[in-house]
């Protein structure tokens, strides 16, 4: 499992971040993400990270968030910035178990994935799953968006939600 790293950094208004993301009128968009950044790895058992969180899950009496993406796709950059750089959205997280899985030509994950309901909205997609492993939401991230960014209060109100 990959764990979240919490970044914390200081807005100020005209001034761009240390994740490239250009602040306007107390507002974060995402202008420039960093691309380059590997945070889904093709390479991973989801199988298994999946059952090591509901070994971890069932101990600490925690929900599953599996978060389905790939490191082509700009709108899981996003949210994964979010997820690190915003403290509260990164605060909340910590009340999940939350899993990484690639979705890509190298590995679609195809087996695990059909566990789930088909994702036919886009990515990042995101699952909750009982400290079981049972899922109990299948969410479309657009849904958390609000014009070219990831919308804190529905980020947040999501993970309040089914935490």
């Amino acid at each position: 499992m990959k764990s979240i790293t919490i970044f914390s950094a200081l807005l100020v208004v005209g001034l761009a971040n240390a994740q490239g993301n250009v602040i306007t009128s107390g507002q974060t968009t995402h202008s420039a993400v960093d691309m380059s950044e590997k945070i889904f790895d093709p390479t991973r058992d989801t199988a298994k990270d999946i059952a090591a969180a509901i070994k971890l899950a069932t101990k600490e009496n925690k929900h599953i968030l599996l978060d389905v993406g790939g490191n082509w796709c700009i709108w899981c950059h996003r949210l994964d910035a979010m997820f690190k750089s915003n403290t509260e959205v990164a605060t909340m997280l910590k009340q999940y178990v939350v899993v990484q899985v690639n979705f890509s030509k190298e590995n679609d994950n195809s087996i695990v994935l059909k566990k789930y309901p088909k994702i036919t909205t886009g990515f990042p997609h995101l699952f909750v799953l009982d400290k079981i492993g049972k899922l109990i939401q299948d969410q479309d991230s657009g849904l958390l968006e609000t014009g070219d960014r990831h919308d804190q209060l529905k980020v947040m109100a999501f993970l309040k939600k089914w935490k």
